[in-house]
């Protein structure tokens, strides 16, 4: 079964899920699937001339949890956008899949076939945990900004911005949906015909403009292309309000993607910053074309200032002022404001 891959404390449980999926113990087989940051051990199988995908998880705790994995999983698939689950152990942290030979998605065509997708995506019955900002904050946003690892100046005029998209952002139950939430281009395949999502460690309840806005870092890279990616997605030109809240959590997705790729990178401690990063468009082409590999520090940093780049470039233009500001006078017309962000701790 190839016994040199499977870890010795996982092989009584792979064969578990092969003898129930298919009436083996072991595939006639195997390879091991290395890209990616994920820490499972992903393989491709091959069981009666057929190839899937098995994956072994190797930390299962209240963050990576299996249950809350395999349930997404399970329910995206149901609706048809995930490969068919075959085996599911919550118990054993394994499933397995079918297989997706994978071919290049060109951008023009994923403009048109990921809002629909992530339309059917975010009908779904809700997954069985929302996303919990204030654990996200305190690990990683609010970390980064006390760690010096950029200029003081910049780190407070930019965080004077952010936190205003904080206090003004609104929890609205009819944007609480089941998401995907880590929509790489590596967790989006493309058959030839249709579109598939895989990966669904960071599967959770939360606000639908959080997948929007991290798919159209690739997809939407002009004004023309978002409003075109938006009314695919909405089924009608977005208004006002709906391209303002896209906007500012777009704004919110590039703090999240600068501060973690940068403490990852750089493992929280100080680092020499590069002359110049590459623009936000051109990054963003490498990685959809697979041309950048982000388990190396060194790109991760890059991506890391890449974001925050862009994010110190729109909270200075009109567009985020006249956002905080249709998004604010909708606040006043509610009743019962909630936040969606956390404020700064004292």
């Amino acid at each position: 079964m190839g016994d040199e891959m499977i870890p010795e404390d996982k092989s009584a449980a792979v064969a578990r899920g092969l003898s129930e999926a298919f009436g083996v113990t072991a595939p006639e087989a195997i390879e091991r699937i290395t890209r990616g940051l994920s820490s499972d051990l992903i393989f491709r199988i091959v069981v009666r001339g057929q190839p899937y995908l098995l994956r072994v998880m190797t930390r299962m705790d209240e963050r990576l949890d299996p249950a809350r994995i395999f349930a997404s999983m399970t329910a995206a698939s149901n609706a048809g956008l995930t490969p068919r689950v075959r085996y599911s152990s919550v118990e054993d942290g394994v499933s397995i899949t079918d297989f997706v030979k994978a071919v290049p998605l060109p951008v023009g065509q994923a403009r048109v076939l990921l809002p629909e997708m992530l339309r059917r995506l975010h009908v779904l019955p809700a997954f069985p945990k929302t996303f919990n900002y204030v654990t996200a904050h305190n690990g990683f946003i609010w970390r980064f900004r006390k760690a010096g690892l950029l200029g003081t100046d910049e780190i407070e005029q930019v965080f004077t911005r952010y936190e205003q998209v904080c206090a003004v952002y609104p929890r609205l139950d009819a944007d609480m949906v089941s998401c995907h939430m880590d929509l790489k281009p590596e967790n989006i395949l493309f058959d030839g015909e249709r579109v598939w999502l895989v990966d669904w460690q960071a599967a959770f309840v939360n606000d639908r403009y959080f997948d929007l806005a991290v798919v159209a870092n690739f997809v939407a890279t002009s004004g023309e292309e978002e409003s075109s990616y938006l009314e695919r997605y909405f089924g009608e030109p977005a208004d006002e309000f709906q391209d303002a809240k896209f906007f500012l959590m777009r704004q919110v997705v590039h703090m999240f993607y600068g501060a973690i790729m940068i403490l990852f990178g750089c493992a929280g401690k100080p680092f020499r910053r590069p002359d110049s990063v590459p623009s936000f468009g051109d990054f963003h082409r490498r990685v959809w074309a697979g041309e950048v590999d982000l388990a190396d520090n060194e790109a991760r940093i890059v991506y890391g200032l890449v974001h925050w780049a862009r994010l110190m470039e729109n909270v200075r233009e009109r567009r985020f002022a006249d956002a905080l500001e249709i998004v604010s006078e909708r606040n006043r017309k509610q009743d019962g404001f909630r936040a969606l962000l956390p404020s700064a701790p004292a």
